[in-house]
């Protein structure tokens, strides 16, 4: 009797330990079921004194190939914007340094929900739209203005 308690007790310090290690995976990428998905680019290097500032635009619901809002602003520092996609269509937001420069950084694509991109952005001028084939040609880009 007394080895089937220590057995027990064993199966179950092992099942405690791997589900606290469960959480975690060496890979960077999140279940299709994450409600936000962050992305990290650096143009400027962090500093602690840095500023922040959170934003928010979103795919126009009706299907159109738009955003809700054509220009964001934002402090240089930190940026974090918020996509929501109520579209039917599939969309993402990205995030590029001008008008044809390299992108900073892009939500995944994906229909229903809201995904979160998280910058670290210089003042300046920078472009964000969709990069589904098609999308920006077809109006679904804007301006983020960095102060």
């Amino acid at each position: 009797m007394r080895s089937t308690s220590r057995l027990t007790l064993a199966v179950v310090a092992v099942a405690l330990g791997l589900s606290a290690c469960g959480g975690s995976s060496g890979s960077s990428s999140a279940p299709a079921s994450a409600a936000s998905s962050t992305s990290t680019a650096s143009s400027a290097p962090e500093t602690s004194s840095a500023a922040s500032s959170s934003i928010s635009v979103a795919a126009d619901p009706s299907g159109a190939l738009k955003f809700t809002k054509s220009t964001l602003s934002a402090k240089a520092g930190t940026v974090t914007i918020s996509f929501t996609n109520s579209s039917p269509l599939a969309h993402n937001l990205t995030v590029q340094q001008g008008t044809s420069g390299t992108v900073l950084g892009a939500t995944p694509t994906f229909t229903g929900g809201t995904k979160t991109l998280k910058l670290t952005l210089k003042a300046g001028t920078y472009t964000y739209y969709c990069s589904v084939p098609g999308h920006r040609a077809g109006g679904m880009q804007g301006t983020l203005t960095v102060q």
